[in-house]
């Protein structure tokens, strides 16, 4: 896909309350705001509108981190069991995170939130705007489907770490303030919204030509929509869904090598269903910086990393698991001694999965073209596990699917006659490790209810402030000053 990033034209940060950046655009300047329907003429705009949809998910308007391969990644995994904090981060927000103390005023809290909210207003302004553009019905159609796919992401990211949230499904149309404000709105009908969203996108194509890889599918579509099914725990709905991704002609395979998920060469390959892209040219701020250390930094022999793995992850991974020499390493090789360099901390061994070895050391830091994968089909395999055994029990189809998985990793098949109680536990387990620093893990713990997720911390020593309060962040306390009407989550006032 062709991505057009650009810094966001006025018409662009209308979003006001939502952002408080905006705000305090429209209140310097309330006579700058352009009616965006005045941009769309043609069908390049039309296009260019949706690009300006994806590009909010692999960049950052104001040249910050991105929400992919970054903001939301650092949220989830850090407040997760799979990763602790560095002695080297001296940020207290992302010390906070990795210790469950985080309060509203966090600003990697606020800034998750922030990019969530940027994104829905472009999708939501392209949108409103498209079907009025003299171009091809069914161009615009497909489209406007794309912007809904992305909306619906973005508000599934938000309902399930904010819970109610402002439900914002058109642009602003007014400078007034007191028109803006918009109440919370309760989780069930952001859900039906989604899924309205989400229900639209299956009507994408199922694929695309090379200039147009990167773009939302039909097969996204279905996948995403299983997954809000399986959050809301509704498991016929779901089995549905994951029947159409699983039968339904669309290719998907697991890659022979786990290592080929996260590659450059093999990038929006057969595993893939949805992926943020990422390409060498976007900046100093991509994907290998965001997720790990870049190459250059290898070959200097310093490793300033923040938010290193959990040890007890780590022990998770058997010998023989291809996926614990992806997953993590505990030493590097510096080309200018010619040794091995061996971390001996107490917070090895730090992450792997998206480094890019193809780089030189001569490279920009973290100039890699590595995709951040939203949805891929080890994913679809065991949510499909998870489903039938919700539903039937621990099944022969079940177990098959699975066992796909961990036979791609060179683990022997799960042990047969679990109860259902023993195979859903080894279905969270492998996704633990199949997932790892890919984001999934908080959500997956928080999604099993009851004490799950703050049992689960527990165990770890320096998370042990972890509370029931924690299953949703906070509301930013800053966006809770510019709209008074925002309530906040249990246990944070």
């Amino acid at each position: 896909m062709k991505k057009i990033i650009t810094k966001p034209t006025i018409w662009l940060l209308a979003i006001i309350i939502i952002t408080s950046a905006a705000c305090k655009k429209l209140e310097e300047n309330p006579s700058s705001v352009i009616v965006s329907s005045q941009f769309f003429k043609t069908q390049s705009d039309a296009i260019s509108s949706v690009n300006a949809v994806y590009s909010s998910l692999n960049s950052d308007p104001n040249g910050d981190f991105p929400l992919y391969g970054r903001q939301l990644n650092l949220l989830v995994e850090n407040a997760s069991d799979n990763q602790i904090f560095s002695p080297s981060n001296t940020n207290p927000d992302v010390r906070a995170l990795g210790v469950s103390t985080y309060i509203p005023s966090n600003s990697r809290i606020q800034k998750v939130w922030q990019q969530l909210y940027y994104g829905i207003n472009k999708a939501n302004i392209a949108i409103d705007n498209i079907p009025n553009v003299a171009t091809d019905t069914l161009l615009k159609n497909r489209l406007v489907r794309e912007a809904r796919f992305v909306r619906g992401l973005l508000y599934f990211n938000l309902v399930r770490l904010y819970g109610d949230v402002p439900l914002i499904l058109h642009e602003p149309k007014s400078v007034n303030i007191e028109d803006l404000l918009v109440k919370r709105t309760a989780t069930a009908t952001v859900y039906q919204q989604i899924i309205a969203d989400l229900t639209d996108a299956t009507n994408l194509p199922k694929s695309y030509g090379n200039a147009d890889l990167g773009r939302a599918t039909s097969g996204a579509a279905h996948s995403l929509l299983a997954k809000v099914y399986v959050t809301q725990k509704l498991w016929p709905n779901a089995l549905a869904q994951l029947n159409t991704v699983i039968n339904g002609g669309y290719g998907y395979a697991l890659f022979s090598n786990y290592k080929d998920v996260f590659q450059k060469a093999t990038k929006n390959g057969i595993e893939h269903i949805f992926s943020v892209q990422f390409e060498s040219n976007l900046g100093a701020k991509n994907v290998v910086q965001n997720l790990s250390q870049s190459f250059t930094s290898f070959n200097t022999g310093t490793f300033p990393i923040d938010v290193p793995a959990n040890k007890s992850v780590y022990a998770l991974f058997s010998a023989a698991d291809t996926r614990r020499e992806t997953t993590f390493y505990d030493s590097v090789y510096n080309a200018a001694t010619g040794k091995y360099v061996v971390f001996k901390n107490a917070y090895t061994p730090y992450f792997n999965k998206f480094v890019d070895y193809t780089l030189t050391p001569l490279n920009t830091q973290a100039q890699s073209g590595i995709n951040y994968p939203v949805m891929r089909y080890a994913d679809i395999l065991l949510l499909y596990a998870e489903v039938v055994n919700n539903l039937s029990g621990p099944t022969a189809d079940a177990y098959n699917a699975i066992n796909k998985v961990r036979a791609r990793a060179k683990i022997a098949d799960l042990t047969p006659g679990l109860s259902a109680d023993a195979f859903r536990d080894s279905v969270f387990l492998e996704r633990r490790k199949e997932f790892i620093q890919e984001g999934h893990r908080w959500f997956d713990l928080v999604r099993q209810g009851g004490n799950v997720y703050v049992d689960a911390l527990k165990k770890i020593p320096e998370k042990s402030a972890v509370s029931s309060k924690n299953i949703l962040f906070p509301i930013p306390q800053t966006e809770r000053e510019l709209n008074t009407l925002l309530t906040q989550n249990p246990g944070y006032n």
